[in-house]
């Protein structure tokens, strides 16, 4: 059987992209989350008991948490400049979107972006937690092998959403600007010691970002600030509407929950059994898309929350075909998947088995 080559793949009617359809997506997420914000406000203030409120809540968390993901999924599309037909467009939108979810999107959607081009290479891109080859992973010490198994846990989906959603964005800004007002107190320094006064009018300090996705150039830095300063607004304002306890605590738990369903089903759609796992020399662009990302057999409704981004091989195979033609396309091109991999809910855990790269065999093997 002859490999299977993108030009095989019926995808250009698929890369067609509406902004009716665009803007009816976006309206159709946004105000339910506004609704259910102003459903919030008034079961807080209702003369009900504290359980009361807390069992009525329950639902409410999970369904702001699922309207959530799906912002994030809507400003992943825009970040492919897939959402809307003109790039503008996709960068007005995709920033607001990421202020909901309080992420500056350009720069996710530029690490987003290295990974779709090394998909399935993993002697160059790691996957989303990092996975150590079996080499590096054989010189840790029992401590450090130890450590590394419990980091990659499912469990570590929760705090690790709260750090990537609520706290990252944050501390990034801190340090980053902690870097750049150290830099040019010591290139100061060094130039008043050197008597050249006259070249501290042209600094040159260079930012020192302390994350490889914020702040890799001043575009990127200046959207991180920008994006800051309005999240942090909007968090004082929310606070002096809902109270500042209930709403820190609320608003971390649904980021939380939505960050941890974005990780699982990003972790899944690439770390499972025979994942395609290449060195660079034996690696091939459309085998890492169709071999090398797992297609989810979820629920309808589950998919509507996650912009139908469960058909995945051919997301990989061009990340320009809009989320509502996904599944159009996939459908359309069935034929041509069936070496890539299909999971439902039941095979997730074992996903997280596989956190090795054995690199001499070229694939992901779970930790004995």
């Amino acid at each position: 059987m002859r490999p299977v080559k993108r030009s095989d793949f019926l995808i250009k009617p698929f890369l067609k992209r509406n902004n009716y359809r665009a803007f009816y997506q976006i309206i159709a997420t946004i105000i339910p989350i506004i609704f259910i914000w102003f459903i919030i406000y008034q079961i807080i203030n209702f003369p009900l008991s504290l359980l009361a409120k807390g069992f009525l809540l329950i639902p409410i968390t999970c369904i702001l948490t699922l309207f959530s993901s799906r912002t994030f999924s809507l400003m992943h599309d825009c970040g492919h400049n897939s959402l809307f037909t003109k790039r503008k467009f996709n960068r007005i939108f995709g920033f607001l979107l990421g202020l909901v979810n309080g992420i500056p999107q350009k720069s996710w959607s530029i690490d987003h972006a290295f990974h779709h081009r090394n998909n399935g290479n993993w002697e160059i891109y790691k996957g989303p937690i990092d996975v150590l080859s079996l080499e590096d992973y054989n010189s840790l010490s029992n401590r450090e092998q130890i450590f590394y198994r419990l980091s990659r846990n499912w469990i570590m989906l929760f705090p690790g959403g709260f750090y990537y959603l609520v706290l990252k964005p944050r501390l990034g800004l801190i340090i980053i600007t902690f870097n750049f007002i150290k830099d040019i107190v010591k290139e100061t320094l060094i130039k008043i010691k050197n008597r050249n006064l006259f070249e501290l009018l042209t600094i040159n300090s260079r930012v020192k970002p302390p994350f490889s996705d914020y702040g890799d150039n001043f575009s990127e830095l200046f959207e991180l600030i920008v994006n800051n300063i309005v999240v942090i607004i909007g968090w004082i304002y929310m606070c002096k509407w809902f109270g500042l306890i209930f709403f820190l605590s609320f608003y971390s738990l649904v980021l939380t929950l939505s960050a941890a369903i974005l990780i699982c089903v990003f972790f899944v759609q690439h770390n499972y059994k025979n994942a395609y796992a290449k060195k660079t020399k034996n690696w091939d662009i459309v085998d890492g898309a169709i071999l090398g990302s797992s297609n989810l057999d979820i629920p309808n409704w589950l998919n509507w929350f996650l912009a139908d981004i469960s058909f995945h091989s051919i997301h990989h195979l061009s990340e320009r075909i809009p989320n509502y033609n996904l599944r159009a396309c996939h459908k359309a091109n069935i034929h041509l998947l069936h070496q890539a991999k299909f999971l439902n809910l039941r095979d997730f855990p074992n996903c997280f088995k596989y956190i090795i790269w054995d690199n001499k065999n070229e694939k992901l093997i779970p930790i004995s």
